[in-house]
């Protein structure tokens, strides 16, 4: 009885982790549609505001101790500045560059990166086993930014939402270290909770400089809509669902389910934004995806 109950919290936890990739994926159409109506800093402020007052309420209802003193408040600034700030803002500034499939495929390194970065700063170390999945993944990159045209490239320049998409994959890779190095003292909810509230409190000088009133009276339904999105599927409810499949399918088996989301990004980009899928992009997802894949699966 006991492991029949198991199996089926198992199946459930896989139907809701690929619809949280699903979620996630859709904020790479969303961001497209709402970048134009909203600057990056508003957008992402718009985001994180919404989220934080969702999560805030979540936090405290399950968690007994939440509260933080002023000696923690240094933590969560880094925090918001580095993974919610300043990805994000890149995130945002990549959309109104680059296609969302491109962004989708660069920010699906973000396992690697963040392997790579914790290799120098946490002492993780990476086996040997890891290297031919890391390059792979690399290679896909390349071929995602250059097209596999690499002589235009060198005459033309790179796609600069590419590199605002790198910039951001990098900062999620450091946010992501930084979380393992100083969260061990808060539960995930509450170095969340507060990494949100932080990047809003952040976010107000630059909203200000933004200049909302020149731009709100003149926005959108679909654009809001858009904004209410990726402040409740992807941030909330699919980071809540995250959490809840590590405790119970474990770290590695719920990181497995990141490789779904460039394949979402794909086929929602081509039938919602009508963008086109070369072969070079078909290629470059498949060794993205699968050198990612092997890099979780294959452990230390």
């Amino acid at each position: 009885m006991e492991q029949q109950i198991a199996r089926q919290k198992e199946k459930t936890i896989y139907l809701l982790m690929t619809l949280s990739t699903l979620f996630w994926s859709g904020a790479f159409i969303a961001g497209k549609f709402s970048v134009k109506e909203f600057p990056p800093f508003t957008l992402t402020f718009l985001r994180f505001f919404i989220a934080s007052a969702i999560i805030f309420i979540i936090m405290i209802k399950v968690e007994k101790e939440w509260k933080i003193t002023l000696k923690d408040v240094p933590v969560f600034l880094t925090l918001g500045i580095v993974g919610m700030f300043g990805y994000h803002v890149m995130f945002f500034m990549a959309l109104k560059y680059t296609s969302a499939i491109n962004s989708s495929l660069i920010a699906a390194t973000n396992p690697l990166m963040t392997a790579i970065l914790a290799s120098f700063f946490l002492g993780d170390k990476m086996s040997y086993k890891k290297i031919g999945p890391v390059l792979l993944s690399l290679s896909g990159v390349a071929l995602t930014i250059t097209g596999g045209n690499f002589k235009e490239v060198v005459q033309a320049g790179l796609n600069i939402g590419d590199l605002f998409m790198l910039a951001a994959v990098f900062l999620w890779a450091a946010y992501s270290v930084l979380s393992k190095k100083i969260g061990g003292k808060y539960s995930p909810i509450v170095l969340t909770a507060y990494s949100f509230i932080s990047c809003s409190i952040i976010l107000i000088p630059f909203v200000i400089w933004e200049n909302p009133a020149s731009f709100i009276p003149s926005s959108t339904i679909s654009g809001w809509t858009a904004v209410f999105y990726m402040a409740i599927f992807p941030s909330v409810i699919g980071y809540l669902v995250q959490q809840h499949s590590i405790k119970i399918i474990g770290a590695r088996r719920t990181m497995i389910f990141v490789n779904l989301v460039p394949v979402f990004s794909i086929i929602l980009s081509l039938l919602i934004l009508k963008e086109t899928l070369s072969p070079f992009k078909l290629l470059s997802s498949l060794l993205i995806i699968v050198g990612v894949y092997f890099t979780n699966r294959l452990g230390n």
